[in-house]
């Protein structure tokens, strides 16, 4: 963790796993089912299994597989995000957010990258490892919590429709599987 991420992290302290849960709960309340926000928040939850089983991996082979398990996962929807809901919030006047979206998914694209350098199931892995799931968390968080629900309230049926039809679409693309699995 870079000293900028330690004054971060002590200044703004994550969100506890139970907010997050609560959090996801409100958020699955207002999906329909199988709609965009719907299958976001099933890849969220593949996200963070995906996590847990690089961290559980009992060796560096099977860690090595979990991690590129992980990156196509982590990639594919960051993707999905990018060329459809991203675009839906600047369209409905959330340009902030967007940006903000871009950015932290950039980061974790490069700090996936990095952790390609570091030998498996060693502390320096696993602190990495954690650095890069902390972020992405913290970045579903903000997803779930109000940014996607701002989409969800705010822009026509009519274009929910193809929003979930595109999110589908570029899981597919990225991933090799539809987003609703």
């Amino acid at each position: 963790m870079s000293f900028f991420d330690k004054i971060v992290a002590a200044i703004t302290p994550p969100e506890s796993d139970e907010t997050r849960l609560e959090t996801r709960a409100k958020a699955r309340a207002l999906a329909r089912p199988g709609d965009w926000l719907d299958q976001v928040l099933d890849q969220h939850d593949r996200i963070e299994a995906a996590f847990a089983a690089v961290k559980a991996a009992p060796d560096a082979a099977s860690q090595l597989a979990a991690q590129k398990d992980l990156a196509v996962i982590l990639t594919g929807h960051s993707n999905a995000e990018e060329s459809v809901l991203y675009p839906a919030l600047v369209d409905d006047g959330h340009k902030a957010h967007a940006g903000l979206a871009y950015e932290e998914q950039a980061a974790a694209k490069v700090q996936m990258a990095l952790l390609e350098k570091i030998e498996p199931l060693t502390q320096d892995y696993f602190d990495k490892l954690e650095h890069i799931r902390g972020a992405v968390t913290h970045h579903m968080y903000q997803e779930e919590s109000n940014w996607f629900l701002d989409i969800q309230r705010e822009v026509p049926d009519a274009e929910q429709a193809m929003l979930t039809r595109r999110f589908a679409e570029e899981v597919e693309r990225y991933v090799g599987e539809p987003a609703t699995v």
